[in-house]
């Protein structure tokens, strides 16, 4: 067995429905027991189809009006450089899903500056890298997230992380700025690999065949330059929630079903 792939675990689901429908009630599980203690839970979302649906999912689950929200501060592993409520916008998708519906105060949704707040785009990924630093974690400038959401591209990108390019390279600073985008939009705000990786729990949620190639590279062992999908890892726990058609490339060996 290839090194590293003992330590990801894979769930499958028979399709994006119960995807969402079985990420959502362990996301609320882990945020309830950190606020249980009366500690902070701070959350990195994620955009795309799969990010929205977990959300939307766990915004119709009961157990998520039992929760203190106020201690539970979110942010967005990277967001596009478009106008605030842009259809675009990750935090809108977000908002839209679950976060309008909940008791929480509004300092605690960090949310990117937008293309039409006045600042540009180094000045935007400058303000959220200040905005991280204002709860520093034992790793670097940055929160510790108790869950780090991700979604993985066909191409193995993960943020705004792409394949073999410089950004998926960079570690001495926690936000940087993407320009020339392969995916449009083409100017972007991402968090870097030290800050994802710093996260105590990386959960990668991904549905679709054309995500298959990507899946079984990340699970390989691949040069996280070339998929950088294979380069995050959680402190505690690495899982990839996927459905049965992603999964098409997974070996049986590696699909955790006592998870």
């Amino acid at each position: 067995m290839p090194e590293g792939w003992a330590e990801k675990r894979v769930l499958i689901s028979p399709d994006p429905a119960a995807l969402a429908e079985s990420v959502a009630p362990r996301f609320l599980s882990r945020v309830a027991k950190r606020v249980g203690e009366g500690k902070l839970a701070h959350i990195s979302l994620t955009g795309g189809s799969m990010g929205s649906a977990v959300l939307a999912a766990a915004a119709r689950n009961p157990r998520a009006a039992q929760i203190d929200w106020s201690l539970v501060h979110f942010w967005w592993s990277d967001e596009r450089f478009v106008p605030r409520g842009h259809a675009d916008r990750n935090d809108r998708q977000a908002r839209e899903a679950l976060l309008d519906g909940l008791d929480i105060p509004d300092a605690n949704i960090h949310a990117t500056l937008a293309s039409d707040d006045g600042a540009d785009l180094d000045a935007a990924a400058a303000a959220y890298a200040a905005e991280l630093a204002r709860f520093p974690g034992a790793e670097g400038d940055w929160p510790s997230f108790d869950v780090c959401f991700l979604g993985v591209g066909p191409d193995g990108h993960i943020a705004s992380l792409f394949p073999d390019r410089p950004e998926i390279q960079i570690t001495d600073r926690s936000v940087v700025a993407v320009r020339d985008s392969p995916k449009p939009p083409p100017e972007r705000i991402t968090m870097t690999r030290p800050v994802i990786n710093s996260s105590k729990r990386v959960w990668l949620v991904l549905a679709g065949g054309d995500k298959a190639s990507a899946l079984g590279l990340a699970l390989a062992g691949a040069s996280y330059a070339s998929v950088p999908a294979a380069g995050a890892k959680g402190r505690k726990r690495t899982t990839f929630f996927v459905d049965q058609a992603a999964a098409s490339q997974v070996p049986p060996e590696l699909i955790d079903r006592e998870y």
